[in-house]
C-alpha cells in the first residue's frame, strides 16, 4: 500500500478550498498515520512553467508546510493532469515495488485528482479515496462543495475507486 498525494502545494493549498480546515487536518493524520506504520508516502507536485503560479522555481511550487515530505520521500514531477501519466514516472515505480493499493489524497478534485483517479484506475491500481481529503475551488460550471460531491459521491466511487472514510484509510494502514 502507498500514500499517494497529489499537489498539495503552497500555490493551490489553501482556505479557499472547500471543507479546508477538515481537508488539511485529514491529509495531515493519514500523512502521519502513514509514516507510523511504514506505508510510503509518496508525492507528486504539479509545475506549470516559468511565471505561472506553480512555477517550480517559486514558493507556491513547494508542498504546504502541514504536509511537507521528509528527505527520503518520493516526489514525482508533472505538467499535466494525472500524476500516473506516463511523463513522471510513478506507474512504472509502484509496479517495480509491486503496489496496487493505492489511497489518493490532495487537489484538485475536479482536476489534477480526478485525472489520477481514472488514469490509474486504467493502469489497473486498486484505488482508495477517503473523503474530505481532496478538495477544490468554484470553476465556472460547479460551487467548490457540487465539483466535491459530483465526483466523490456520484463519479469515482461507483466507477473507478472505493470511497472510504478517513478511519477506514486508517485502519487499512496499520
Amino acid at each position: 500500500m502507498v500514500l499517494l498525494v497529489v499537489d498539495t502545494q503552497k500555490g493551490c493549498f489553501d482556505e479557499r478550498l472547500y471543507a479546508f480546515e477538515t481537508v488539511k487536518n485529514n491529509i495531515r493524520k493519514l500523512i502521519t498515520t502513514a509514516r507510523e506504520n511504514n506505508i510510503e508516502v509518496v508525492y507528486v507536485q504539479h509545475d506549470d512553467g516559468p511565471g505561472t503560479d506553480l512555477d517550480k522555481a517559486s514558493e507556491n511550487y513547494e508542498i504546504y508546510e502541514d504536509f511537507a515530505p521528509r528527505a527520503e520521500e518520493r516526489r514525482f514531477e508533472k505538467n499535466v493532469n494525472s500524476a500516473f501519466h506516463p511523463m513522471t514516472g510513478l506507474t512504472e515505480y509502484l509496479l517495480s515495488k509491486g503496489e496496487i493499493d493505492i489511497i489518493v489524497i490532495g487537489v484538485s478534485t475536479d482536476y489534477c485528482m480526478d485525472a489520477t483517479i481514472k488514469s490509474g484506475f486504467e493502469k489497473g491500481f486498486n484505488l482508495y479515496v477517503p473523503a474530505y481529503t481532496n478538495s477544490t475551488y468554484d470553476n465556472p460550471y460547479f460551487d467548490k462543495e457540487t465539483a466535491y460531491k459530483y465526483f466523490n459521491e456520484f463519479m469515482w466511487g461507483t466507477r473507478y475507486a472505493k470511497i472510504i472514510t478517513v478511519e477506514e484509510a486508517i485502519r487499512m494502514m496499520k
